[in-house]
């Protein structure tokens, strides 16, 4: 399966608060998730820029997976409104109620939502074998830790970012300031009318440096 990382982000690099997150959840540890301890206090600037054409986009890259990879935070999110039941007949939730799910934790255990399996132990052989079966996508939604993780293990074959029109300017960023270095290919790009703009990249390996004249 093809590994695909899809990732709402601002045009300054932020993913916190895309969505507003009902106080009270919590992350992998233990620390109370988007309710501003941080200082963080600029949620939800991602659905007023949200049209018919990016929500189409999104419906038809679920109905297209054949799994889902997942961090235990945003795992919980979609257990707690798409696997209890939020819109029903969605086809976002109906891909996420009947395909299997991956979460990469340490901390998980004994999921109720049905057709999650938690990786816990050699996450990247793990994760390398399920690339190497057969199929079509293998998708990360949000997931921005376990993200950067894949990426620093090369474990990526396309990154697709829906960059929002706006500059939050506070907040977490999607790409830390250190990480891997990893040349990317455009292979897609599309604007929506409310000028969200969705970019499709696959992965090349290392990027190439200018060197020296000689």
């Amino acid at each position: 399966m093809k590994l695909m990382t899809i990732t709402n982000v601002s045009l300054d690099g932020v993913t916190q608060g895309h969505r507003r997150i009902e106080v009270g959840t919590r992350r992998e540890d233990g620390r109370p998730e988007e309710d501003g301890s941080d200082g963080f206090e600029r949620f939800g600037w991602g659905p007023p820029l949200l049209d018919d054409e990016a929500s189409a986009f999104i419906s038809d890259a679920f109905q297209r997976d054949d799994a889902f990879l997942l961090g235990r935070h945003t795992y919980e999110i979609f257990a707690g409104s798409w696997g209890a039941g939020m819109d029903p007949g969605n086809p976002v939730g109906a891909a996420l109620n009947t395909r299997h799910k991956y979460v990469a934790s340490t901390t998980l255990r004994a999921p109720q939502w049905a057709n999650t399996t938690v990786l816990s132990g050699d996450v990247e052989s793990a994760i390398r074998e399920l690339r190497a079966e057969p199929g079509g996508e293998l998708q990360v939604w949000g997931s921005g830790t376990l993200m950067c993780w894949l990426l620093d293990h090369r474990l990526v074959d396309e990154i697709v970012l829906l960059i929002s029109p706006v500059i939050v300017g506070q907040g977490r960023r999607l790409f830390p300031a250190t990480g891997a270095d990893i040349g990317l290919e455009l292979v897609a790009w599309r604007s929506t009318p409310k000028g969200l703009t969705i970019h499709t990249y696959r992965t090349t390996g290392r990027p190439r440096y200018e060197t020296g004249s000689t």
